[in-house]
């Protein structure tokens, strides 16, 4: 990969370049991140002429390495005010790998109010007028049927939804699936800054492209059968994602006691089996249908957690039906059919908004009065008013802090004003600390300490105590800046963290594909430089330790059954960035 593409939408000029030397070893995460520092103001407004929006598809990304298909963006986020990395599946990422492009770059924003549709494929790349037909409130499967039938099949497509064109700050990306469905780079509102630009879509094509270069064929593909054997040894990568999805962990957190339940007053709800991955492999299979347990969400995926749910005559509503979506609606919410969920995922996936942002903040509408607890048709509707939007749609499609504001409330789940997902962080102290310390505001992804809190895998550390929690959310946030810089999923995580093997091997892998010989201190290196570079921005936007603390209302109140607080001094939540 050595061509960098940069989209002046102020002049709709178009400049391909080579690869500056600074990004040359960098992919995902790392190049965007390090981008966003470079090249955008701190303190910029986020949906303003000086911010920047970059696509970057990571390390290892078009080979034939398992789950190595994830595409970074990257920007400053109208939500948090931060810099934000948001990662998707689909075939985007590969495809630009194959086409020898290592990142693209839109900047600036058009004087007219027209929307236009970036075309890139091996012999050019053009901006053209959005058609008609794809705007105003057209929803996105529309819209990628629309455009796949004008450019082509086989297109990658990224766009952004009626959300991002109104650039409300819950609005994602979302991108094709290779079967035309949709993946999203869902959290911190990259949706709305591309549609601040004036993008509607941005459709690749690779036709004629050829493989990605790798310097040592034989050691790379010794390596990722190693790296796929470890993930496949797994019981959680191997064996229970692809079973019942990443929805298997209500029952398991239910269990725990540590099940966020109607706006983080409790832990635990008793209609858990309603919405379990149990359940959800029980009625996907004898729907039948367009229905399918497991799928990946890009080609080589190996672990195949998302699936097809079908409605009660079998046909299709949602893909990637993900456990933080089913969460919020069921237990944040009280919402007890799976159908009624599953509809409203639909609908977050068309409109094109964060499903994990827009879910907590139907739970905290609920509590301040907006919504009826457990109404899922209500919320239905509620959430296709965005799409409109109406004054409703506008509350919800701004997030949970807003929402909270609105209402009146002091009970409201956000840090940096992005909600908190589906971990309480009371009796599963780590995720706590990497909800008030992550450099994007509270997001599990950026330091899954569940893994050993929970699930055991890597760790074994007591979750309803402090002792190993602020090592481990340290060391859990450095190593997932690394991995998301490698175009990998996050779940090849259980594939390593107990195979030291399969560790090794995903280091094999970018060794034979460059030429080098990375050790892993030296991957610990890039995870801790990627953290610095992002503290470091959010410094110049404004940003102190004292934004890295959780509600206030943790503190003092217990989460039943377990019936404890948050605990951590100011003090101890400072020591995590001690590094």
């Amino acid at each position: 990969m050595n061509k960098f593409i940069r989209i002046d939408m102020t002049s709709l000029g178009v400049k391909i370049e080579e690869t500056p030397e600074k990004y040359a070893g960098l992919g995902g995460r790392a190049l965007t991140s390090s981008f966003v520092a470079d090249e955008v103001k701190p303190t910029c407004h986020a949906l303003g002429k000086n911010n920047k929006l970059i696509f970057a598809p990571g390390l290892l990304s078009g080979t034939s390495a398992p789950n190595s298909g994830r595409i970074s963006v990257g920007a400053k986020s109208p939500l948090t005010g931060t810099i934000k990395e948001s990662n998707s599946g689909g075939s985007f990422s590969q495809k630009m790998a194959r086409m020898g492009i290592k990142a693209l770059v839109i900047e600036g924003m058009p004087a007219n109010d027209k929307f236009y549709v970036i075309n890139i494929n091996m012999n050019s790349v053009t901006i053209d007028e959005a058609p008609p037909e794809i705007l105003g409130g057209t929803g996105n499967y529309k819209a990628i049927e629309i455009l796949s039938a004008k450019y082509g099949e086989k297109v990658g497509i990224a766009i952004a939804g009626p959300a991002g064109e109104y650039r409300l700050p819950t609005a994602n990306i979302s991108f094709k699936d290779p079967e035309g469905n949709i993946r999203s780079a869902g959290r911190g509102g990259l949706g709305a800054v591309m549609g601040s630009k004036k993008i509607k879509a941005i459709v690749i094509d690779d036709t004629g492209a050829g493989q990605v270069p790798i310097a040592d064929l034989e050691k790379f593909r010794a390596a990722s059968k190693v790296f796929a054997q470890a993930l496949m040894s797994h019981p959680v990568s191997g064996q229970g994602l692809a079973t019942y999805g990443t929805d298997v962990l209500i029952n398991i957190l239910n269990e725990a006691g540590g099940l966020p339940s109607y706006n983080f007053t409790a832990g635990r709800i008793d209609h858990n089996d309603n919405i379990s991955g149990e359940t959800l492999n029980a009625t996907i299979t004898d729907r039948g249908g367009d229905g399918k347990v497991s799928h990946g969400c890009h080609p080589g995926c190996i672990i195949k957690c998302s699936q097809w749910y079908p409605d009660k005559e079998g046909k299709y509503i949602t893909s990637g039906f993900e456990y933080e979506t089913i969460w919020a609606l069921g237990a944040d919410s009280g919402i007890k059919d799976l159908d009624d969920i599953a509809y409203i995922d639909r609908a977050m996936d068309d409109i094109g908004v964060d499903s994990i942002e827009i879910a907590v903040a139907v739970a905290t509408a609920m509590d301040g009065g907006l919504l009826t607890w457990g109404d899922g048709k209500a919320v239905l509707d509620a959430v296709k008013q965005i799409a409109i939007p109406t004054p409703l749609g506008r509350i919800l499609g701004g997030g949970t802090a807003v929402v909270g504001k609105v209402c009146g409330l002091y009970r409201v789940p956000v840090v940096k004003d992005q909600g908190i997902p589906a971990y309480d962080p009371r009796p599963v102290k780590g995720i706590g600390l990497t909800y008030a310390t992550g450099t994007m505001g509270a997001d599990h992804t950026s330091g899954y300490c569940i893994a050993g809190n929970i699930l055991n895998v890597g760790a074994k550390i007591d979750p309803l105590k402090k002792d190993g929690q602020i090592e481990y959310a340290r060391a859990m946030q450095i190593g997932t800046a690394a991995v998301d810089s490698t175009g990998m999923c996050l779940f090849v995580y259980f594939g390593i963290a107990d195979s030291p093997d399969g560790y090794q091997a995903l280091i094999d892998m970018i060794n034979a594909q460059y030429g080098l010989s990375l050790t892993a201190a030296d991957v610990d290196k890039l995870g801790e430089s990627v953290l610095k570079t992002e503290r470091a921005f959010n410094k110049a936007a404004g940003f102190t330790n004292a934004h890295d603390r959780l509600p206030e209302f943790f503190e003092y109140e217990p989460c039943p059954p377990h019936n404890v607080v948050w605990d951590f001094t100011p003090e101890e939540i400072d020591e995590v960035y001690n590094f």
